[in-house]
């Protein structure tokens, strides 16, 4: 895209590093991009704020099982913005570990650690990264324990830290990454921003193409879009390719929904729409590409069938309402009817679509509504009930009581967690992270669970440039939109 578009042709080789992609990674400007798009990983980039390639080798491999279980994650970022000492549980332990401050990360250090305060081989320190990793098999573990403390014992290693030593040995090698996997990870985040910096339409366009993938709904990644700038135009049957494309609009380069996201358009169906377009009315299109009732019906609720007519005799064409009422009746023509003898195509007056009626027409026929956000329409009415809109939470204060509201875009309970429930809601200006206790979450369990909005009163939290709403009440926002939340456990 960006070579047919931009007519750059890009080497992922030899994309430069910048300055500019790092500021854009440590705001956590990261909505559909590889690996660090996570609400752990969003919170955890303000607080690492990578400045070079390796901090993001590290940023990947450290928002993990592992070293979240075994207690690296917070002193790995202490220790990497000056506010904790860089400190060893042996000495012998600097060599593996200076890199990263004195933390395991990687499986590599765990095999040099063996090595440097047991005397293992690289063969037998290799053994003991297999016998700890997922298959776990404890005749193993126990004789390459053995050998391992009496190795540590050997050089003057105490029993005390020769325990701990093993423990973080054992917490993170079941899903510690190895270097090189986290380096080739790394760039491919690093590409991803890359792209996403200077080539937002076309990023969004591949992203899309791509679904289903990823932490966001095409809703969220095109409204993130569209905050950077991108046009996004709706799908049309004389418009737009079979898939999510770009397309020229004057001076700029737009999005363009495809065909395919229509709901009951399969990616062959709107093959053959792209293909043997244009269509000068609804008549013409189903007689050249066969459609059920249902199908048309999905293109017209779209507005992919507006400024058609509705027959070849017609000479006023059709919006979204008027197209809508044609398409049942034009079905018709797919089952080989002459030309103009299909009855009740022309509607009576309507009215126009309202902006509203337009957005959830939108959500319901493609998940993505270009034409706004369905929460815009009711924002006179949550400003009056005192609800602050998600760009303005960067000027609260930590511990400001406010409200907030959103559609629920994710649900997450991570068993690392303890019991705390993150739900991420969506408004028109951007995205919110709501930290919900135990208590709480059991207190509004089936508001929460199966609210598709919502309305949270609660505290700011702010550390280190990440912003959360630590809920105290959830309330049923009653907004009707199709929007099915990610949630995951």
């Amino acid at each position: 895209l960006v070579k047919e578009f931009h007519g750059r042709e890009v080497d992922l080789a030899l994309i430069p590093q910048e300055d500019c992609i790092y500021e854009m990674l440590s705001r956590a400007d990261t909505v559909g991009v590889f690996q660090v798009e996570s609400r752990a990983q969003m919170a955890t980039l303000p607080r690492l704020k990578p400045r070079c390639f390796y901090d993001l080798v590290v940023e990947v491999a450290l928002i993990r099982p592992g070293p979240i279980q075994g207690g690296s994650v917070h002193p790995y970022i202490r220790r990497r913005n000056g506010l904790e000492e860089i400190t060893y549980l042996h000495p012998l332990l600097e060599n593996s570990l200076s890199k990263t401050l004195g933390v395991p990360l990687f499986q590599e250090q765990l095999m040099q650690m063996a090595i440097d305060v047991a005397g293992f081989t690289p063969g037998e320190a290799d053994q003991l990264r297999s016998a700890m990793g997922s298959k776990r098999s404890s005749e193993r573990m126990n004789l390459l324990k053995k050998g391992l403390f009496e190795g540590m014992f050997q050089r003057g290693i105490s029993e005390p830290v020769a325990e701990q030593i093993f423990g973080k040995l054992s917490a993170f090698a079941s899903f510690g990454f190895p270097e090189s996997h986290s380096a080739a990870f790394a760039y491919l985040v690093y590409s991803s921003a890359w792209f996403k910096y200077y080539y937002p339409a076309a990023f969004c366009a591949g992203l899309i193409r791509a679904q289903p993938m990823g932490f966001w709904s095409p809703q969220t990644l095109v409204a993130d879009a569209k905050r950077h700038g991108v046009r996004v135009l709706t799908p049309h049957v004389n418009h737009s390719n079979h898939r999510t494309d770009l397309e020229r609009a004057g001076d700029e380069i737009a999005l363009r929904i495809g065909i395919s996201s229509i709901r009951g358009i399969s990616e062959a169906l709107a093959e053959r729409i792209a293909k043997n377009g244009p269509y000068r009315s609804i008549e013409h299109l189903a007689g050249s590409v066969p459609m059920n009732t249902a199908q048309l019906e999905a293109l017209a609720t779209s507005g992919a069938l507006d400024g058609l007519f509705a027959d070849d005799l017609s000479s006023v064409p059709l919006d979204t309402r008027s197209a809508l009422w044609a398409a049942g009746p034009s079905s018709r023509y797919s089952d080989g009817i002459l030309p103009s003898m299909a009855v009740g195509t022309t509607a009576p007056p309507l009215g126009p679509v309202s902006e509203r009626e337009r957005v959830y027409m939108q959500l319901w026929s493609y998940w993505i509504s270009p034409g706004g956000h369905p929460l815009g329409f009711e924002r006179d009415e949550l400003a009056a009930a005192g609800v602050v809109l998600a760009k303005d939470l960067v000027h609260c204060s930590n511990g400001e009581r406010v409200k907030v509201a959103g559609v629920v875009t994710h649900r997450q309970r991570p068993s690392t967690a303890k019991g705390t429930t993150f739900i991420n809601l969506e408004d028109e200006s951007g995205l919110i992270n709501i930290v919900c206790s135990k208590g709480l979450w059991i207190r509004y369990r089936s508001i929460a669970r199966l609210s598709p909005a919502l309305i949270v009163s609660g505290r700011v939290e702010t550390v280190s440039g990440v912003i959360n709403v630590v809920a105290e009440k959830l309330e049923k926002l009653p907004v009707k939109i199709r929007a099915a939340s990610r949630d995951f456990h």
